[in-house]
This record gives structure tokens, C-alpha cells and sequence, in this order.
């Protein structure tokens, strides 16, 4: 099998360079894994597609371990150890090794966890919370809360500040994996050992990388992250968010959001908290079991595949999605927001277009879907298990002569 990753002849039209390009893929055969039709999928970074397995799980979940075994389901069914083993198989998605990831709550909730208890983690001393300017409005706000709560001072820079503004005050630093805007990705290994020696605590949100391309959580000694599971990680609308907490800051993390399902013995009923050892304090209380098992679920997909594959097409199809682009589209028409340099791009193109809202309508009546960003981007997300390089010509392509019309 011939490698995507290699350049193909660039004198053959494109639509052939896509079909040879497929023909070559190592990861096609995952696209079976998912309820697809024929419309071309470019929101992977909004909602994941439905993964053919969830439906038969979700419904033995309701039938039979809700519907027949009921309360027994907690023990038999494995329900009380959902977050913590579909944490474990999220880990190794991120670069976690197993035991440090909890999953449960939204991502704002658990933003909120990992942001107050970085602080309580810093201690008394410092009296800042740095916070990427430029990140997702609910970020900013509960960073905002955070600061107001702990009595710091929130101070919000773009990702290439950060490491000239920290300083012995900075207790937290909060930043964005990859721009959900732009697709640009910050580069998590330098920003953290730069926080790491101003003595701070470093946050990331993993919303838009995990499941898209390595992360390296322990081997780059990331404190606290956060992220969602209904992008690249196909959990399905409002599956729940998980808080990755490092080994050996487990027994100090101090959670704002202290809930009978992380005390230490939570069917004691006692009136005083004991949080429980491990990832497991970053419970808070009784778990969504039927968006949690449909994760559980939806992760299979990722059986036998490796988020480096994932990452080498990833960049395959970004790379030929701007070069389609720059072949279909009359100049000056659109302009890439991402970055054309890999180290420093996710698995997004943004295209600022002065009429995006307009146009992502009209693509969409067409079979292209992606999204449209307040005031003129249009967004176009690639999921490498189930996108493919004639998908991506497609879109071009269609782009084009809708811009056109």
C-alpha cells in the first residue's frame, strides 16, 4: 500500500490525485464504521458523525440494562466505573497514561473544576489567571468567574504572549489547544514548560485536537485539561466532557465542585467531604449513563488505529483542500485563515470570505457541509476517519462554482 503522506504527480487533475490518494489510504476502511450518505461532511470539528455501533449499544442500554435490570445496572452493567474507564480509553487519544482522565459534565463545568483548582494548586502567593484572548467565548467567561471567585486578577493575551507576560503572580494559565476560529495550533509543549518556570499551572482545552492529532499530556507534563467528546471523538450531541488531572497532583487537586460521587466513601451519606484518590475527584455527581455508554460506544472506532495515522492524513487532506482551493477558486476570492506550516495547524481550514454566511448556506444545499463564524469564516472540518481526498476535491470544487453563481 502506497503512503498518502507522499506527494502524488501534481500534473494530474485533481480529481485523479484524490481517487489515487484514497486508493492509498490507510484509514478508508474506518469510514464503514460510520452513518454516512452522500453529502460531503466538513463539521467533524462541530459534531462527529454517528458511529454504526451506537445505536445497537444505546438500545440495549434502555431495553435491557435500564429497562430489565434497572437499579441493578450500577454493578452489573458497569455503570458506576463508566467515568473512569471510558476516561482510560480516552487517554491514550491525548498521551495519558491510564488513571488520569475522569469523564462526566459538560466542558464548561469541567473548565471551571480544572481552572479554580489550578489556582488552589498555586497557592496563596499569586494573584493572576492568564487566559487566551483569543479563545472560546465560554472559556473566557469562566475564566472570568474563576477570578472573581478566588479574588485574582484575569488577564487575557493571545497565546504568543503568554510567556512574556508570566511572572511570579501568574497562578493559572488557560489556553486553547488549537483556535476553534482559525484552526491554528499553539504549540502546547513550549507554552507549558514556559508556565511551568514562572512556577505556574498550566489548563489546556482539548476540544479541537483530541482525536484530530497527538497531544502528549504526560510527556510534555501538562497539569490539568479539558475537553469535549462530540467533535473528533464522535460521542454524539452533548455527550459528556472529561478533566484529565496529572498523577502527582491527584492528591492535592482541590475541586470547587465537591459532589457525592467523589467522596471518598460516597454511600456513607456523611455530612463532611473525603475526596476519593485518584482522577476520581474530579467526579462531582450521578453520571449521564446513556450519553456516557453511547461514547463508550462511539470510541471503538478507534480500535487498531493510531492518532499518528490520523494526524499524517489529517495534514494530507488540509494540504489538498488549500491546494484545491488555490486550483478552483478565483484569486482574491477567499483567504486562509490557517496556517500553511503543519507544526502549526490543526485539523480545520478557516476562509475568510466576505459573504460566509451566504455562501456556507448555499454549500450546504449542495452536499458540502461546514460552518459559517460571525462575522466571515467559513469553517471546514477534517475528520480523517471517515473524510476522504475525493470528499475534499468535491468540496473544492463546489466551493468554487458556488462563489461563482
Amino acid at each position: 500500500m502506497s503512503d498518502i503522506t507522499q506527494p502524488l504527480d501534481i500534473t494530474q487533475p485533481l480529481a485523479v490525485r484524490a481517487a489515487k490518494a484514497d486508493a492509498a489510504d490507510e484509514l478508508a476502511g474506518v469510514r464503514a464504521q460510520f452513518v454516512l450518505d452522500d453529502v460531503v461532511y466538513l463539521d467533524g470539528n462541530s459534531l462527529g458523525a454517528l458511529p454504526v455501533a451506537v445505536p445497537g449499544r444505546v438500545d440495549d442500554v434502555v431495553r435491557r440494562q435500564w429497562g430489565e435490570l434497572r437499579i441493578r445496572s450500577w454493578d452489573e452493567s458497569g455503570w458506576w466505573t463508566a467515568p473512569e474507564r471510558i476516561g482510560d480509553r480516552i487517554a491514550p487519544l491525548v498521551g495519558a497514561a491510564p488513571g488520569q482522565i475522569v469523564v462526566g459534565d459538560s466542558t464548561s463545568v469541567n473548565v471551571f473544576k480544572a481552572v479554580v483548582g489550578a489556582v488552589r494548586l498555586a497557592g496563596e502567593g499569586r494573584d493572576e489567571i492568564v487566559v487566551d484572548a483569543t479563545t472560546f467565548p465560554t472559556d473566557g467567561y469562566i475564566a472570568e468567574s474563576a477570578a472573581r471567585m478566588t479574588g485574582r486578577t484575569l488577564r487575557p493575551v493571545t497565546p504568543s504572549e503568554v510567556p512574556d507576560v508570566l511572572s511570579a503572580h501568574t497562578a493559572a494559565v488557560l489556553l486553547n489547544h488549537v483556535d476553534y476560529r482559525t484552526g491554528r495550533l499553539h504549540d502546547l509543549p513550549a507554552l507549558t514548560a514556559a508556565i511551568h518556570d514562572a512556577g505556574a499551572v498550566a489548563v489546556w482545552d482539548l476540544c479541537h485536537s483530541a482525536g484530530a492529532l497527538p497531544v502528549g499530556l504526560d510527556e510534555h507534563g501538562v497539569d490539568l485539561a479539558v475537553g469535549c467528546t462530540y467533535k473528533y471523538l464522535n460521542g454524539g450531541p452533548g455527550s459528556p466532557a472529561y478533566l484529565y488531572v496529572r498523577r502527582d497532583l491527584q492528591d492535592r487537586f482541590d475541586s470547587p465542585l465537591p459532589g457525592w460521587n467523589s467522596h471518598a466513601q460516597p454511600f456513607g451519606m456523611r455530612s463532611g467531604y473525603e475526596p476519593a484518590a485518584g482522577a476520581l475527584r474530579g467526579r462531582v455527581g450521578t453520571p449521564d449513563i446513556l450519553s456516557m455508554l453511547a461514547l463508550e460506544a462511539a470510541l471503538e472506532v478507534w480500535d487498531g488505529v493510531t492518532v499518528e495515522a490520523v494526524r499524517a492524513k489529517s495534514l494530507a487532506l488540509t494540504d489538498f483542500f488549500l491546494e484545491c482551493v488555490r486550483e478552483y477558486v478565483p484569486e482574491g476570492r477567499v483567504e486562509s485563515l490557517t496556517p500553511a506550516a503543519h507544526a502549526q495547524r490543526g485539523s480545520q481550514v478557516a476562509l475568510r470570505c466576505q459573504d460566509a454566511g451566504d455562501v456556507m448556506k448555499r454549500l450546504i444545499e449542495r452536499g458540502v457541509v461546514g460552518d459559517f463564524r460571525h462575522p466571515d469564516v467559513l469553517r471546514f472540518g477534517f475528520t480523517p476517519l471517515y473524510v476522504g481526498f475525493g470528499d475534499v476535491e468535491r468540496a473544492a470544487r463546489v466551493l468554487a462554482e458556488t462563489l461563482a453563481g
